[in-house]
């Protein structure tokens, strides 16, 4: 179990239930919401099967979705809401992007046994 999975977990965690305390818009929720959960689901599944590099990179593009969102989706005057996604963006690929190294090995020690 990577520290960087369980991490994952409480960013996208943190992303849903952030809408509760943070001025939002139908934007900004939606995008907390739904890109948390995705994150959530991913970190979910980087820590049932450990040596899937897909997980750990769809980590890495939730991020990059979260970062833009505020300006894509209008919310970046939302001082709250643009600041949760754009530090939860790119704590989402940092650790994606660190937990990279020990998936690929996994995923080697995996197709090495077939």
């Amino acid at each position: 179990m990577r520290w960087q999975d369980w991490v994952g977990v409480v960013l996208g965690a943190y992303l849903i239930l952030g809408t509760m305390w943070t001025s939002t818009n139908g934007g900004a929720m939606s995008a907390m919401i739904v890109l948390g959960a995705l994150l959530l689901i991913a970190s979910v599944w980087s820590l049932a099967m450990p040596g899937s590099m897909t997980s750990e990179y769809s980590h890495m593009l939730l991020g990059v979705l979260l970062f833009i969102s505020p300006w894509v989706l209008g919310y970046a005057e939302m001082v709250g809401a643009a600041w949760t996604s754009w530090i939860v963006g790119v704590l989402a690929v940092v650790v994606g992007a660190a937990a990279l190294p020990e998936a690929n090995a996994a995923h080697r020690g995996v197709a090495g046994q077939h």
